[in-house]
């Protein structure tokens, strides 16, 4: 009772303590995001590999060596990008948005779901132990159609990288397609096998110690980065309790985690904890912490903000530095492209037949004029004076300068126009000896 009587008269309502926000279903919509996203870029054009061309395709548009801008732009905008997020959140990819730790968290779930929660698959020589109720035929034949469904439909993720998708849509639904290779078929077989293989058998195995990124990640790593933190004060509160280290699918203490370990910062554990505590009213003795700091100290904030700016001081420059070129690479791109070339048939010494290379670098349909200019008319001949395209692609044109020509040296114009306006040209120098020509 209180001293005032009209204190006691105003209604006290008790509100439990609700449950932390989970990481578990943040980290799956991150995950599906990631494959949504993987599926996205060679389908909207952003990004993918013309096998015949041998080019890389930005925004539909053929990247060759000489777009200098955009290929040295893009490699380091994302190169920087790629060195801060890993210096600062350190391996939350491999726990957040690797396809490698997506596709084996499923394939456990339903391993699990099928055949008991100890029926862990190891590659260490330990042996599974299969619930004794769910060592059922059906089971394992189940088991197996839901790995081999998923290494069908994920192996046609690589497929769009190589092929536009009306392509890979045509190789879905068996249509006959002049773009498709007869070998199209034993590649993504080839493919169903390694994804096969990899979800059912190798799994997180290749995370913990076959992964070659995971390793060039640590290389950026600092004491500062992103790690799961354990409250010390209050160990009395977990004592023999290993929640957190079964929650673990990658078989580690979270409790003892260091500079380099096996942790990919997924945030199962610190769910596990939490959930675990909150019955108790209590907040988990498990958290994402920046950096080696006590908690609640006064110089924690200043301290997380200066080791973040001291690496952003070199790397956001050289993200904006590259995100730059790509844009000025992009803007002034080159949609075609023009070159002449000695042609390779030769009369004797004299040289009288030329080789004009016209490209068109978009995928879409084009038109271009060629022209000769500087060279008396009847002194030549064009093998063709128009060039379409319904696609991406090269054409060979032939010059041919006839040996009627007087004798010294004459320079003359290849022009070239397309029909959106776009011109061009080359200069060439042929001299005509005494007795033939050659340039």
């Amino acid at each position: 009772m209180s001293g005032s009587p009209s204190l006691d008269k105003i209604p006290v309502t008790i509100v439990a303590a609700g449950a932390p926000a989970r990481l578990h279903w943040r980290r799956r919509a991150v995950q599906a995001a990631v494959l949504i996203i993987a599926m996205l870029i060679p389908l909207s054009g952003l990004l993918r590999i013309d096998p015949v061309a041998g080019a890389f395709v930005v925004l539909d548009r053929q990247i060759w060596w000489s777009d200098f801008f955009i290929i040295f732009g893009l490699w380091l905008m994302l190169a920087s990008g790629l060195v801060l997020m890993y210096s600062s959140v350190g391996t939350a990819f491999c726990g957040w948005a690797c396809p490698q730790n997506t596709l084996s968290e499923l394939a456990n779930r339903w391993t699990y779901k099928l055949l008991g929660r100890r029926a862990d698959v190891s590659l260490g020589g330990e042996k599974m132990k299969v619930a004794a109720a769910k060592n059922r035929l059906g089971n394992w034949l189940l088991l197996g159609a839901i790995i081999l469904a998923a290494a069908m439909l994920f192996s046609l993720i690589p497929l769009l990288y190589f092929y536009p998708p009306e392509v890979v849509w045509s190789f879905i639904t068996l249509r006959p397609d002049e773009r498709l290779a007869s070998s199209l078929h034993y590649i993504y077989a080839i493919f169903v096998i390694i994804f096969f293989v990899d979800i059912a058998f190798i799994r997180h195995f290749w995370c913990r110690f076959m992964c070659v990124y995971k390793v060039w990640q640590h290389g950026f790593k600092t004491r500062q980065s992103l790690h799961v933190a354990y409250d010390k004060m209050r160990a009395d509160s977990c004592e023999k309790c290993n929640y957190c280290v079964s929650s673990c699918f990658l078989g580690i203490d979270p409790r003892d985690t260091n500079m380099y370990d096996s942790c990919i910062n997924c945030g199962e554990c610190v769910d596990a904890c939490n959930e675990l505590q909150a019955k108790k009213g209590e907040t988990g003795l498990l958290r994402f912490s920046l950096g080696e700091r006590e908690q609640g100290s006064s110089g924690w904030l200043l301290g997380r903000l200066g080791s973040l700016s001291a690496r952003m001081k070199w790397t956001v420059p050289f993200s904006i530095l590259g995100l730059g070129m790509f844009v000025w690479g992009l803007v002034n791109y080159d949609h075609y492209r023009l070159a002449v070339y000695r042609a390779d048939t030769e009369f004797g010494s004299a040289i009288e037949d030329y080789r004009i290379r016209v490209s068109n670098k978009l995928y879409r349909d084009a038109m271009l004029t060629i022209d000769v200019e500087g060279l008396p008319k009847g002194s030549y001949a064009l093998s063709t004076r128009e060039v379409t395209f319904d696609s991406a692609g090269k054409f060979d044109l032939k010059l041919h300068i006839n040996s009627s020509l007087p004798q010294g040296l004459h320079r003359f114009l290849v022009r070239v126009q397309s029909a959106d306006g776009w011109r061009d040209s080359y200069r060439v120098q042929h001299f005509v000896a005494r007795g033939g020509s050659e340039s």
